[in-house]
């Protein structure tokens, strides 16, 4: 559908069911609201999905730069008057991400809590970014194109259909519309402003980006009030269109906690999407292809209980509780959870350091021998997985 605002004609995308809580899906820079049809499905059940077209974007209306990102907030905001909601939930990429951060500042009563993904609050320099926005309005995409597809998906994921698909949305982005969100990145510094972001906020970043590396994700996680980290492996800028499944996990981690000590809905639905987001999908997978009729009950006894309702509280953020997990598992001499546990730091935001210092107190608390025997099983994964990088 479109929605006329003063100046422009909106493309909007919704899915779900209307009386369900809003989420606005904000798209990246070059891309369209199609980077979000992979999670459509797993979200559309719970939630009334609303997916505009950024201004110069897709199918939405093309205006003369340059454009700001509180604008383009505004222009959100707008969307969501037009549709009748007084408040989202709010997911953001790349430049999506950048505009939640200025709906959350500047409109803090339409947001009910955000996800940032593989964004920052500045994206430096202001000078390449004007620089870009010429070169676009003077030769148009198609010279980037190769450029802009090596930082958004990694190698590993570039010929498949949904890069292969990713890359004609990009090509055929209006040059204005994108030379002008090129100006709005290289005037917008939010940095000094984010700690003052009162929303529950998840921090997402794919494992491999170049462009909002982890340190980058990290930094703006700690930055925010109330907010924690997921590093999704074999993803890069746009993880949306590389790794949806993992994407919708968090997404559904970040908007369904189970923030009271009552029953959620869907206990099960819950600690599942909480269980793929720290052990990563194809764990789970392959865990589930192999419950028989003996474990059956079992394995949803665990997911319901340990991911549904203690992982998924919000007391400790996910590193902090990943920190915890470890040292009671190595102390408990449990070493194939703990090497489980240690492959999932990489999703925790749990950083090797940590895992170092927490051993000392397994040292300290449990005894040596514990701590030994887990220090060289830590150390045997955490070079295992350096070397995969």
């Amino acid at each position: 559908m479109f929605v006329t605002l003063s100046d422009l004609n909106v493309n909007v995308r919704l899915d779900g069911p209307p009386g369900a809580p809003a989420l606005l899906l904000l798209h990246s820079l070059g891309t369209s609201s199609d980077i979000w049809d992979g999670l459509v499905g797993a979200l559309s059940g719970g939630f009334r999905i609303i997916r505009p077209d950024m201004r110069g974007h897709g199918l939405t209306g093309v205006t003369p730069g340059p454009y700001t990102i509180e604008g383009l907030a505004a222009d959100a905001c707008a969307v969501l008057d037009a549709l009748g909601v007084e408040a989202a939930h709010v997911a953001g990429v790349s430049i999506g991400g950048l505009i939640a951060q200025a709906m959350a500042l500047h409109a803090p009563a339409r947001v009910r809590s955000l996800v940032l993904i593989d964004t920052a609050p500045v994206f430096p320099t202001e000078a390449s970014w004007r620089e870009r926005a010429a070169l676009v309005r003077a030769a148009g995409l198609a010279g980037m194109a190769d450029a802009v597809m090596g930082r958004w998906i990694t190698p590993a994921g570039l010929d498949t259909p949904a890069a292969r698909g990713l890359r004609q949305i990009f090509l055929r982005t209006d040059p204005e519309g994108y030379a002008a969100a090129c100006e709005a990145l290289a005037a917008c510094d939010l940095s000094a402003r984010i700690g003052t972001i009162a929303v529950p906020t998840l921090v997402v970043v794919g494992e491999d980006d170049p462009s909002t590396p982890v340190a980058t994700a990290r930094a703006l996680a700690d930055s925010v009030p109330s907010s924690r980290l997921v590093i999704l492996p074999q993803a890069s800028h746009i993880p949306t269109v590389e790794q949806p499944d993992a994407v919708a996990a968090a997404l559904l981690d970040a908007f369904s906690p189970a923030t009271r000590d009552d029953v959620p809905p869907d206990l099960y639905a819950a600690g599942m999407a909480v269980r793929r987001a720290v052990l990563g999908t194809a764990h789970v997978d392959r865990s589930t292809t192999r419950i028989t009729d003996f474990d059956r009950y079992f394995q949803t006894f665990i997911t319901r209980t340990a991911w549904g309702q203690v992982w998924s509280r919000p007391q400790f953020d996910r590193r902090t509780r990943s920190i915890v997990t470890l040292a009671l598992l190595a102390g408990l001499g449990c070493e194939e959870e703990f090497a489980l546990h240690i492959r999932a730091s990489r999703n925790t935001g749990c950083s090797d350091e940590d895992i170092a210092e927490l051993l000392l107190h397994v040292a300290v608390y449990a005894g040596i021998p514990k701590a030994n025997g887990a220090v060289r099983c830590a150390k045997e994964i955490l070079a295992e997985m350096a070397a995969q990088v």
